[in-house]
């Protein structure tokens, strides 16, 4: 979804610019489709913008303009972009190579410290994204069960590859007893792929046992994010979590916990040890190593040493040198210190902040998810599922996340994507960051079409401070 970004502001000391990247996305498009590595970079053929460097909670663009980054690179900067320990850790790695196509003493230290933080995780095997993690724990589910079939859930987010890449189509339904469509997300994925998967209601056990109940003999695997990380920071209830793994075991399916996003931020043993739930297999990625390429497949012993054992895993890049190195270290940091505690009383704290700005003027709005990926949701309760999100009105939303980033905050502008903290960010950024965000609102209360704001203050309460 494309940023709102307005027109420069003439009110504001420095009129924000992006002469530059809009130059740059000139030059960028003649060689590189939309002119970026990923569609999620583009933002508009006039909006799309360009990072020139990154330092702690900070990102500046090659105009020079300087955000607070609440983006965080989806995720993986959980201490802040350019740690200095962390790249210290990966530049002394890179003096004595990369990669040899052979193991290393390091991928067992990693290892050992991914189980320590992460039980289930009893035996590992690295892979180089959360798209691969994901890939190689669905293939060992089948690997293991000798069966083809999966269930995910409506909202979530699983990586790049075709057996994720459907979402249910809840604009289409005709009404809300009718199960939404199932479509790709795009095409190149073969329909042949739909008829390997079941797609249910996110916090909903009734549903998921009604799949299971008739169809367990061909099912492999329950895939499960415990928090929607690409739809608003939605929680999995602790009832549902419990009741999804509970049914695993009595219809003998395999539970795959994707902790992608909330693997070693949430807690330092991520969702899991939030929920008290445990994995038969966990996929584990973006904090892991402050931003630098490397995720894991984790599980119990029984399960994991099928990998070699008639169920293949591998890559040339996998567990390489720099960002072993880079793991070690930033394990190390989250494990030993209060960083993970500084970075959920932080996005506590900011919540707070953002609450009184919007409950003074009467703006009702909840949040969704765990303060240190929380989503922001302008009705009064937060949603529940995927169903909830898709049916509300998110263009208060929109509209305000273009004007904090043309401000310098630089927030995700789909509302779909959670605001993500890292333990760089202090008291300065705090400041600023509600500064802005009260000066934001109240440009986007006058800009917005009347008849949304007074249906959104009618129809609903103030939220709670």
């Amino acid at each position: 979804m494309q940023p709102i970004i307005p027109t420069p502001d003439h009110n504001r000391r420095q009129p924000y610019s992006i002469a530059r990247s809009q130059a740059h996305f000139q030059r960028a498009l003649k060689r590189l489709p939309l002119g970026v590595s990923s569609n999620f970079r583009y933002w508009g053929d006039d909006k799309t913008i360009y990072v020139k460097r990154g330092k702690g909670a900070y990102v500046w663009d090659i105009d020079d303009n300087r955000y607070i980054d609440y983006r965080l690179g989806y995720g993986p900067a959980i201490l802040g972009h350019c740690h200095d320990a962390v790249d210290a850790a990966a530049h002394k790695a890179q003096q004595i190579g990369t990669i040899y196509a052979l193991g290393t003493e390091r991928e067992l230290a990693v290892a050992e410290l991914i189980h320590q933080m992460v039980p289930a995780a009893e035996l590992v095997r690295f892979s180089n994204s959360g798209t691969e993690a994901v890939m190689g724990a669905l293939r060992l589910a089948r690997g293991v069960t000798g069966k083809s079939h999966y269930v995910t859930f409506e909202g979530s987010y699983h990586g790049l590859f075709d057996a994720a890449m459907w979402y249910a189509d809840i604009a289409g339904m005709e009404n809300e007893i009718d199960d939404p469509k199932i479509v790709a997300y795009g095409k190149g994925i073969p329909d042949l792929v739909r008829q390997l998967f079941w797609q249910v209601p996110y916090n909903n056990a009734e549903r998921l046992e009604r799949v299971l109940k008739k169809h367990s003999d061909s099912i492999a695997a329950v895939l499960i994010e415990p928090i929607l990380g690409n739809c608003c920071g939605i929680p999995a209830k602790p009832e549902f979590l419990k009741a999804v793994r509970e049914m695993c075991d009595r219809y003998n399916v395999l539970m795959i916990i994707d902790e992608v996003k909330t693997g070693f931020r949430v807690a330092k043993g991520g969702a899991q040890e939030l929920y008290g739930v445990t994995a038969d297999i966990c996929t584990m990625a973006k904090a892991m190593a402050n931003g630098y390429s490397i995720a894991a497949i984790g599980g119990r012993e029984e399960i994991m040493r099928h990998f070699g054992n008639g169920v293949a895993h591998g890559g040339t890049y996998t567990a390489q040198a720099m960002s072993l190195a880079a793991a070690e270290r930033t394990l190390t940091i989250l494990k030993d210190t209060d960083a993970l505690a500084d970075v959920a009383s932080y996005g506590t704290a900011m919540q707070q902040g953002i609450s009184k700005i919007l409950t003074g003027r009467s703006i009702a709005h909840s949040f969704a998810g765990h303060p240190s990926m929380g989503g922001l949701f302008l009705k009064e309760k937060a949603p529940n599922n995927y169903r909830d999100w898709k049916t509300s009105n998110y263009t208060f939303y929109d509209t305000l996340a273009g004007h904090l980033i043309a401000r310098g905050v630089m927030c995700e502008p789909d509302s779909r994507e959670p605001w993500f903290i890292s333990a760089a960010h202090d008291q300065a950024c705090l400041d600023e960051t509600l500064s802005t965000f009260e000066e934001a609102v109240d440009i986007t209360v006058k800009e917005v079409h009347g008849r949304y704001i007074r249906r959104l203050r009618s129809d609903q309460s103030p939220t709670a401070e």
